[in-house]
């Protein structure tokens, strides 16, 4: 029970953080998303622990992706794919539909790599003293080619 109450709590800190990083008052995000006054003021102070349909009502009321809400509530894990991820989630040209099936992609791409990455691993040690190799392979074709 302890636990549900810490994640109360800390989704309500996230929402509080984003309002006021928005400028929006109290008052304003209720309107905006929908939520009563009194109820959006508890989950802000940790009382309650939003649904994850309130929670998508309020990301659209601070203008932010209800994934990021939906990471801090605990109900979703937390998204992988680093940089290039968030660049994607970002997006606002994107839909979110494009950006799931751009981010499925990816994923299905990394994973396949990750897959690969054990059988391959000596190959890369082989790779990183190759490299060695190969930049003193190219400075005598540069040279060469300067010559010729």
């Amino acid at each position: 029970m302890e636990k549900v109450a810490d994640i109360a709590s800390d989704i309500g800190e996230y929402i509080r953080q984003q309002r006021n990083t928005a400028k929006i008052s109290l008052r304003q995000l209720s309107k905006l998303a929908g939520v009563s006054n009194p109820y959006l003021s508890q989950i802000e102070r940790g009382v309650r622990k939003p649904s994850a349909e309130i929670l998508q009502q309020i990301a659209k009321g601070l203008r932010i992706s209800a994934e990021a809400l939906y990471v801090q509530a605990g109900i979703l894990d937390l998204p992988t794919g680093g940089p290039v991820g968030d660049a994607i989630r970002a997006d606002a040209e994107l839909t979110e539909r494009q950006k799931q099936v751009l981010l499925d992609v990816y994923e299905s791409f990394r994973r396949e790599n990750a897959a690969a990455r054990p059988a391959a691993a000596p190959a890369t040690e082989t790779a990183g003293t190759a490299g060695t190799t190969d930049t003193a392979d190219t400075a005598p074709a540069a040279n060469t080619k300067e010559s010729a």
